[in-house]
């Protein structure tokens, strides 16, 4: 059972998921920030409001309103948190498994013998050991 957990834990994808969450729960405080205090302003001053969240909105009968500043700073922060994963994260992890490919396929080994091994090269084990495995004459055994 923790053989099974550690195998669960130490996948790639695991790992990396968890990672991404906590990175994101904090680089939120930053995007925030950064929405905050220089993109509602500015989006704010072409509204002349005092912030992106007041501007943009629109009174209904009976005082309900709908803000549309409001969403629009959402769709902002959204794709600020979007662009930093994507850059921060994503394209160096591409980039990274890109060079280790391209060392694959011209047959040179890994640059670092600690990075974990892909699911294909586990696979491509397992089915070499089975093949060596089925390949071997069995002995000790009488014929029926």
């Amino acid at each position: 059972m923790i053989q099974g957990f550690k195998e669960f834990i130490m996948r790639g994808n695991v790992i990396e998921l968890a990672v991404a969450v906590v990175i994101g729960a904090a680089f939120t405080s930053v995007v925030n920030a950064i929405v905050t205090g220089i993109f509602n302003p500015l989006i704010a001053a072409i509204f002349t409001s005092d912030s992106l969240a007041n501007s943009m909105v629109v009174t209904l009968p009976g005082d309900a309103k709908l803000s549309f500043g409001l969403v629009l700073a959402a769709i902002i922060n959204f794709l600020l948190v979007a662009a930093v994963v994507y850059f921060v994260f994503v394209m160096p992890l591409n980039k990274l498994k890109e060079a280790q490919e391209r060392r694959r396929a011209a047959g040179l080994p890994p640059r670092d013998a600690t990075i974990p091994a892909t699911e294909l090269d586990l696979l491509t084990q397992i089915r070499d050991l089975l093949a060596a495995d089925a390949a071997k004459p069995v002995t000790g055994q009488s014929p029926r």
